[in-house]
């Protein structure tokens, strides 16, 4: 029978490879809230993009128009 592997999770933060497992709990807890924010950020970058392109057909429409 062959032997299971442990995979361990793993986060890497400036440069050095933590253990999440091995982590405080205060640690783990402020990573997901960093991986929230991350995600905000991405969701944020989304819209601004599609407000960007509105604002640009906003702008030849107005052109347009004069």
């Amino acid at each position: 029978m062959a032997e299971e592997e442990t995979q361990q999770r793993t986060v890497t933060i400036d440069g050095t490879e933590y253990k999440i497992d091995e982590m405080s709990e205060n640690a783990r807890q402020q990573l997901i809230n960093l991986r929230v924010a991350d995600q905000e950020i991405e969701r944020l970058n989304r819209q601004l993009a599609i407000t960007r392109t509105a604002r640009q057909a906003y702008a030849r429409a107005l052109q347009g128009s004069l």
